[in-house]
């Protein structure tokens, strides 16, 4: 069984910064990529960003240049760094990673931003 579980969610306003975590654990024998998704209310959940084990980024166009993801293989980590946050950041964000051949999420974290 395989644990996800994330943390550094909250309220911060526009123009601030968050930094989420995300540590993976259990019967996990290679993470191949790791990911930030994200659901605002009464919107489709997108992908924020990923990365590969082998560090390779990609990141949704709203975000660059202002999210930051990296992973740590030997600790089975994934953070975000979050700058500059716009309201538009609202949403619950979930860690996912893909291993052997499955997806695994976490529960979500909530990340709100005041105007």
């Amino acid at each position: 069984q395989v644990q996800l579980v994330e943390s550094g969610g909250g309220l911060v306003q526009a123009g601030g910064s968050l930094r989420l975590s995300c540590t993976a654990s259990g019967n996990i024998f290679k993470i191949n990529v790791m990911a930030w998704h994200r659901q605002a209310p009464g919107k489709k959940r997108e992908v924020v960003a990923s990365i590969t084990s082998g560090g390779s980024t990609n990141y949704a166009d709203s975000v660059k240049g202002r999210f930051t993801i990296s992973r740590d293989n030997a600790k089975n980590t994934v953070s975000l760094q979050m700058n500059s946050l716009k309201p538009e950041d609202t949403a619950v964000y979930y860690c996912v990673i893909s291993a052997t051949s499955s997806f695994y999420w976490g529960k979500g974290t909530q990340v709100t931003v005041s105007s």
